[in-house]
């Protein structure tokens, strides 16, 4: 791994001394070109797709969509057969697969909590239907109010009234939410409850989905308690 974006914060020994390629939307071409790279690893989602083509004229270049778990699973297991490391992504992928194995035991009620997941403001935007976001929701016992939507809706908080929404997840990321924007919300919306949480664990699908299945064991339990 000789080249990173500057959004990839871990491990943070990487982030402090691995070469930054810009950001997800506007890599530096210059840099890439300087290091040379046997494969170039992009996202479906993160990345500018003429940026992508660009690069894959040049470069051995490998897209990944991730939508659900069974996606990021197969993700994993598919950069251990690009990398030669197919016993170490496979070691990976079945922890994770069997963390969640356990999660889906506990939190796949009957009953689950009506949410909505935030992810920008001005203007709002949430997590719809077709997102990682909205597998994850399911694995820490949450209905997503949006389920009917596509990608990432832009909403007004009268829209959240009206369906019945019990809980409104906050996230740390792409947004930086912070307690702020949460008593704001509470004030416009006294009866629904509003949380913080942690960004890297709803959306991020590679071996960070390892520290995702004690959270949200935690954040059900956390729920449960009121």
């Amino acid at each position: 791994m000789i080249g990173i974006t500057k959004f990839c914060i871990h491990p943070e020994q990487w982030f402090r001394n691995k070469t930054r390629i810009g950001g997800t939307k506007n890599i530096n071409f210059k840099i890439i070109r300087d290091l040379s790279p046997d494969l170039i690893i992009a996202n479906k989602e993160e990345n500018v797709k003429e940026q992508v083509e660009d690069l894959a004229g040049r470069y051995d270049v490998w897209v990944t969509d991730v939508n659900d778990l069974n996606e990021a699973l197969n993700m994993i297991n598919d950069i251990g057969k690009l990398t030669g490391k197919i016993e170490q992504s496979s070691a990976l992928s079945l922890k994770i697969e069997a963390g969640f194995k356990d999660l889906e035991k506990e939190n796949f009620k009957e009953k689950k909590i009506p949410a909505a997941y935030f992810i920008w403001k001005d203007p709002y935007m949430v997590a719809g239907d077709d997102t990682f976001i909205n597998d994850m929701m399911q694995y820490a016992g949450l209905e997503n109010i949006f389920a009917e939507e596509k990608r990432y809706p832009q909403i007004c908080l009268e829209e959240i009234k009206k369906k019945k929404c019990e809980l409104i997840l906050l996230s740390s990321e792409p947004y930086p939410f912070k307690q702020k924007h949460k008593e704001e919300i509470q004030i416009q919306l006294p009866g629904i409850r509003v949380e913080l949480v942690d960004g890297e664990m709803f959306s991020w699908y590679g071996s960070r989905l390892l520290k995702s299945i004690d959270y949200f064991q935690s954040f059900q339990n956390k729920m449960d308690s009121v």
